[in-house]
Formats: structure tokens, sequence, C-alpha cells
């Protein structure tokens, strides 16, 4: 483990910006980049985020340029506890004041003409909503991008008996919410009891997470204080989205939330590109060195503008006035294998719902498996599968916040007899999706409960099967004579003449999600499992069935 142990520190400050340590309520003081355009007085944009304000990864000395060249002050900052800044190093907990601080700091600059927004991806999304909860009245408008302003899902989100956690959530908080800095290193997922995972490489580090801590005790990390941003939130948003984004139901969820509300409805914007959480592109798949803008500074350069570009003319709407916020679309949305689209709602006015059933014993036998056909089978067919603690599902990707930078043929997993397939005739036509997603199934156990992993793939003429869309369900006294709903998000994706629909079903999705030991023992400190026996009713009087938004006739 020591040696393959890497600490990722801070970067060297860029020549262009000016480091300040800004105070906050407690005398905590936070490492923060100010970059200044000419002139005297000017809206900021403000970044605040945990990777490093200097580093490459974020690449936010790239950015610099496209704000201080539209006439922005552009201030990025480390959050508490991270790389320059001071205090505990703690997720989520103290960003509502110290946003709040920082905005108040801004204001009273000289170079500040009194009014600022907020930018950036993932946690520095949050960062973003914790702000708006705040409530500082010089923040009028934000750009959360691929994140969620739930805090309750990201906590929960590692709790194993409310819902399937994501094994890269406690991953998340292992390698980078240890202390100041970033540790990477190789993680034994088959260890047992799980609960130790990262103990061996805490104890090279020579400190804990408490972040992974509060999350095996079930301690809560601290809800917004000043209440959830979604009951007093009165700016414009712009909700960025990626369709192969691991974090875009939640996205979406936001966006469907507050659209809903009739108050806050006219201030929501959408932009979906079909992206995953990385802004790798589904039009540069496959990735390769070229196209590689992690590693490549021109494929970087080439993303900036399509990645900053709806951003900026955002803030020109909202912080500079130049036209009206009437004049922006309310929905600008990335047709997957087509192009940019257009519309006043999600999903966009002429789209429809299509069901498609799955039927056919032979759903666990290969990859093609069973039917997914427009017609139910009256039958009401049983397909049995076993679960097997011992021998789980092997996830097909291994970084799943960059997805396409992989993009898993899930054939490498669909043979297997416990993931059961059911595929749609191929298309004579491109049929596009546009609007949620959504599975309705009849499954039983002979365990107390079961785990119901789900995947939406293209299946191209060769038989490479891709995934679309996925979700995920932990299923409580298991019952075939109930149903049960999976989510899988949302997507903007052409399938292309000759491909084919499929849908993916398991038991597992390992290491990616946490395993089900097949007890009702705690799977954080189980040390052995026990087979299962699941089912799948597929017909009968309320049938299994795929739900899929679709534009026009399919």
């Amino acid at each position: 483990m020591a040696a393959d142990l890497v600490t990722i520190g801070p970067a060297p400050v860029d020549a262009r910006a000016d480091q300040v340590m800004i105070p906050c309520r407690d005398g905590v003081r936070l490492a923060t980049d100010v970059y200044l355009p000419p002139g005297n007085r000017h809206p900021s944009v403000l970044v605040r985020l945990p990777y490093d304000k200097c580093g490459r990864y974020t690449f936010m000395p790239q950015l610099a340029p496209w704000f201080t060249e539209r006439g922005y002050a552009f201030v990025v900052q480390d959050v508490r506890g991270k790389f320059r800044s001071e205090g505990e190093t703690v997720p989520y907990v103290h960003e509502v004041y110290d946003g709040y601080d920082t905005l108040e700091w801004i204001v009273r600059q000289p170079w500040s003409d009194g009014t600022a927004g907020m930018f950036g991806d993932s946690y520095y999304g949050v960062t973003q909503w914790a702000a708006a909860a705040g409530g500082h009245p010089a923040l009028r408008a934000i750009v959360p991008r691929v994140t969620s302003a739930d805090l309750g899902a990201i906590r929960i989100g590692t709790w194993w008996d409310e819902g399937v956690p994501p094994l890269y959530g406690a991953d998340y908080f292992a390698h980078y919410w240890v202390d100041r800095l970033i540790y990477d290193y190789p993680v034994d997922w088959t260890q047992r009891p799980l609960a130790g995972v990262f103990d061996e490489a805490f104890r090279k580090i020579g400190a804990r997470s408490a972040a992974v801590d509060m999350m095996l005790r079930r301690v809560p990390f601290d809800d917004y204080p000043t209440g959830h941003p979604f009951d007093t939130i009165g700016i414009p948003v712009l909700h960025s989205v990626g369709w192969f984004d691991n974090i875009m139901p939640n996205s979406m969820r936001d966006y469907t939330t507050l659209r809903s509300r009739p108050r806050q409805a006219p201030r929501q914007y959408l932009v979906a590109d079909a992206t995953d959480h990385e802004n790798y592109q589904l039009a540069d798949v496959p990735i390769g060195p070229a196209t590689d803008h992690d590693a490549d500074d021109a494929a970087l350069q080439r993303l900036i503008p399509v990645y900053l570009g709806p951003a900026l003319d955002f803030f020109d709407r909202t912080l500079r006035g130049r036209g009206e916020l009437a004049g922006l679309a309310q929905v600008r949305w990335r047709l997957g294998h087509d192009g940019w689209h257009e519309a006043d709602a999600w999903p966009p006015p002429g789209t429809r719902e299509l069901r498609l059933y799955l039927a056919g014993g032979r759903a666990g036998a290969d990859a093609e498996g069973g039917s997914l056909t427009a017609r139910a089978d009256g039958a009401g067919a049983a397909v049995r599968w076993t679960h097997d603690p011992d021998n789980l599902v092997p996830s097909t990707v291994t970084d799943p916040f960059a997805f396409l930078r992989e993009f898993p043929d899930e054939r490498a997993v669909e043979s297997r007899p416990d993931v059961l397939t059911f595929t749609a005739d191929p298309h004579s036509r491109p049929l596009d999706l546009a609007g949620p997603v959504r599975l309705r199934v009849h499954v039983g156990s002979s365990a107390a409960s079961m785990h119901l992993h789900a995947k939406l793939a293209d299946v191209a003429p060769d038989g490479a099967a891709r995934m679309l869309v996925r979700g995920q369900a932990h299923v409580p006294d298991p019952d075939p004579g109930g149903a049960v709903e999976i989510s899988l998000g949302h997507t903007g994706y052409r399938l292309q003449p000759g491909h084919r629909l499929r849908v993916h079903l398991a038991s597992s999705d390992h290491p990616l999600y946490l395993w089900h030991p097949g007890t009702t023992e705690n799977p954080w400190h189980a040390i052995r499992g026990q087979r299962n026996e699941q089912t799948l009713v597929t017909g009968g009087a309320g049938p299994s069935h795929l739900s899929i938004t679709v534009l026009g006739d399919a």
C-alpha cells in the first residue's frame, strides 16, 4: 500500500491571481484566488471547491480568462479544510455560512459592483445551493452543474437499508476528505467486513476521514441550517445536466422539483448535454489521447467554450443585464447522435410515453435473453435467478464519473445466468428518446429484502450493448404480487436504425454498489453471505414493463 499511495497537494497559485485569506465568522480563513478584469467595479462569479483552486483537474486558471474578458471578477476558493484553507476537513456542514461570509467579503471590495453569481460542478454545485440557502442579497444567479441540492440523498446514499448505496460515495469520502490533501490508492472491495476497507490506507496516511466514520456510525451530515434552498430561492438557476452523468437522476430531480413549484418555476432553466460527470462527450467516443481533456491541453481548450458558454450567456443576462431572460430558451438540450434543440419545457412538446413489456423465459439464458415487446404477455410467466454474495455481478465500468471515457460493452456480464436481459426488435428508423425512463416490475426473493439493478442499453447491430441510463432499488419484503418502481432518470438520445433497446436486471453490481449479503445483517459488517432465489413475474394482470418518453411516432 505504501508504494501505491499517491499524495496530491496544491499546485502553485496562478501568476494572474491574487491569493487572499478570507476570514469567516468563527475566525477560520479560506484561501481565495481573485482574477480581475481591467477597470474599477465588476460583477463577480464565485466558485467554491474542495479539489484545489489552482489544480489542472478543475482547470480554474484556464477558465479565468473567459470570465475576465467578459468583464467578471473571477473568485475561486478552497473550501474549509481543503488545500490552502484552514479549518476542519468535513464535507457539507460549513458551506452555508462560509458561502455567505465569502459573498459578504466580495461585496465589500473596491472592485465589486455589489452583485455575484456562482458556478461549478458536483461538490461546487452543492456550495452554490448552500449559498442560496444562506440568502445573501448579492447572489443574483447560480449555475449548478452535474450536482444535487438534496443533502438527504447524499447522506442516505451510503446507508444500506434506505437505498442501494453507491460504494463510490464512500470511496469519495475516503480519498478526498481525510485532510487538506487528496490521496489516490487502490481499494480491495472484496475485503470483509467492508467497514474496514479503508483502514490500511488511513494508517499509512496517519489520519482518518471524519466523513467515512460518520457514514459508518449513521451520523447525518448537518442539513441546511437556514432551511432548504428550494423553500426560499428566488433567483434564476441554470441547471446543467449530463445524460451520462452518474448524478443525473439527482440533478434532474432538482430541476423538476423546482419547475413544479409555481413561484420558482419561471426562474428555472435547463441545459442538458450528452456528457458524463467529467465532461467527456458522447460525440468524442471512443475517447483517445487527442480527445482526453484531462490529459491533453488542446482537448481542454476545445472543451471550455462548450462547457462554459451557456453559463457565460446566462450571467450576461442575470448579472450584466445584457438581454432579457425572457429571450433565453427555457430548455436547451442535446439529442445524442443528433444535435442541440430548444424547448419551453421538459420533456419537450410532442413527446409521448412508449411502453415495452418484459417477456420470455430465456431472460437468463444468454445476452439476447427474453423479449421487450409492445404487447404484454397475459400468462404471468416467472423468471428465476440466484443471487450469490460470493459471486457478485461485476461492475462493467471502473470509474462511473468518467463513464464515456470507458463506455463499456455490457455483454461482459449479460451472458451470466444471474443477469436477466430483455431485448426489443431492431428499429427501422431513428427512435428519439427525450424525457424520463421508468421501470415497473414484480419481483420476489427468498430473502427478507433484495437489491435490484436496472439498466437500459443501446444494442448495436454487431451486438455491442452500451448503457444509456440506470436505476436501482432496495426492495424490502419483496413480493411478486406487488410492484417495484425504479426511476432510471432522464435521457436525450437517438436510437439509430438497426439498433435495439435492452433492459438488463441483476441483484448486484459490484464494486460500484454495496453488496447485499442475502441476510438481514448490515452489509458493512457482514463477513459471510447467503444465496437467495429471486423471481421476476413478467406478464399477468399488472405486467412488468419499461416506460420511455419518445418524440413523435415510434
